[in-house]
């Protein structure tokens, strides 16, 4: 029995997360979970399951859950989050937090030697230059749940990873992929958010349709796979079925193909190096499926990819800018303060800005993380 800890369990990965545990019971337990503002959905997931340990972010909500569930510890806020991503008795901590917030608890879980699960990819965004050399020095596995990430890590599996000539990372182009710049200007926050292949939050969503959520995968296949951004290429799938592939000195191509659903690299990321039947799923037919398409991302239509590109090569402290304007842009538009366009010009405008720090250290990388997401408000005119 595998004990888990899920951080973010109301948000999309941890509700399917929820989903495989309770489809293998007799493998995992979660013991723990966090929540953010939805406490509705949290009480839903109270009905299925009854872990120990539970931290919300607000001290009111904190308050009130403990008197409706008393025999359930609950706790609250960034400490909270800490001292449930390290208990003692968790085995694995499945971080799918959005944003820079899963950063801390991400390295407070390494240090006591947790295996993770990582779907918050701002962690290795913001942080690959700390976290990377964490993992090593503690001899903690880090496996990866977004679904790109995981292709490439099974299409490593059991390869010689010096021979790996590239890193062919696939991207849906979110639902404006056939779209104009021109046509981009009048876009809604409602056509942004009806993905064509994915169940996902909207942060994401949004992420997805700008393709700054392709720019930071770029910058964590980076870390996690310990290549340059040289060996990276995009490429645009619209069907969502080749997940990624692995192009090796040979020329040969090793790819991971599926069904888009988000379960797969979940479950895999908790069974590893095992594999287990993924329940209510559909199977892959290619000869339904016909017919597969690839082509290259403009860089001038998709402004966003290339900055990120700019801030992974750049270095330092920019990815951190890049984040950290961007989940702030992202937000302005889900909240229909900027137009969808506004969302990289706003990004652009803080890594222009930005002094770059070499090798920052974890403080220096909040206050950078609060210096671009000040400066985005600056723009419009707000505090």
């Amino acid at each position: 029995m595998k004990n888990i800890c899920v951080l973010g369990v109301t948000g999309s990965i941890g509700l399917q997360t929820v989903d495989v545990v309770m489809n293998h019971s007799d493998e995992y337990h979660i013991v723990a979970m966090s929540a953010g503002k939805n406490i509705t959905v949290l009480k839903d997931i109270l009905t299925k399951i009854s872990p120990k340990h539970v931290c919300v972010i607000s001290e009111e909500d904190c308050r009130h859950l403990q008197e409706e569930y008393p025999h359930i510890h609950f706790c609250y806020g960034e400490q909270g989050l800490i001292k449930i991503a390290t208990l003692e008795t968790v085995d694995l901590v499945l971080n799918a937090i959005v944003g820079f917030a899963g950063l801390l608890p991400t390295i407070r879980a390494i240090e006591n030697k947790k295996t993770i699960a990582l779907a918050n990819k701002e962690t290795l965004v913001v942080a690959g230059h700390i976290i990377m050399p964490l993992i090593k020095e503690y001899g903690v596995d880090m496996l990866p749940v977004d679904s790109e990430h995981s292709a490439i890590f099974q299409s490593l599996n059991g390869e010689n990873k010096k021979t790996v000539s590239k890193i062919l990372l696939t991207a849906s182009g979110g639902s404006f992929r056939d779209l104009t710049r021109d046509q981009l200007k009048d876009v809604t926050v409602e056509q942004a958010l009806k993905h064509p292949n994915w169940s996902m939050g909207a942060k994401i969503t949004i992420d997805s349709a700008t393709l700054f959520n392709k720019g930071l995968e770029v910058i964590e296949a980076k870390w996690l796979f310990d290549v340059d951004y040289d060996q990276i290429e995009v490429f645009i799938h619209p069907e969502s079925i080749v997940h990624s592939m692995v192009e090796y000195n040979d020329t040969s191509v090793i790819a991971q193909l599926g069904t888009p659903d988000m379960r797969l690299p979940i479950q895999y990321a908790l069974s590893y190096p095992n594999r287990l039947p993924l329940m209510n799923s559909e199977r892959l037919s290619l000869a339904k499926v016909g017919t597969l398409h690839f082509s290259s991302p403009d860089m001038e239509r998709f402004h966003a990819l290339e900055l990120a590109y700019q801030a992974g090569r750049t270095g330092g402290s920019m990815p951190c800018v890049l984040n950290g304007a961007n989940e702030v842009a992202n937000s302005l538009f889900l909240n229909g303060k900027i137009s969808f366009l506004q969302i990289e010009e706003l990004v652009e405008s803080a890594m222009k800005a930005h002094h770059v720090v070499g090798n920052p250290s974890l403080e220096e990388l909040i206050e950078i993380d609060a210096w671009a997401r000040q400066h985005v408000m600056k723009q419009l005119g707000e505090e």
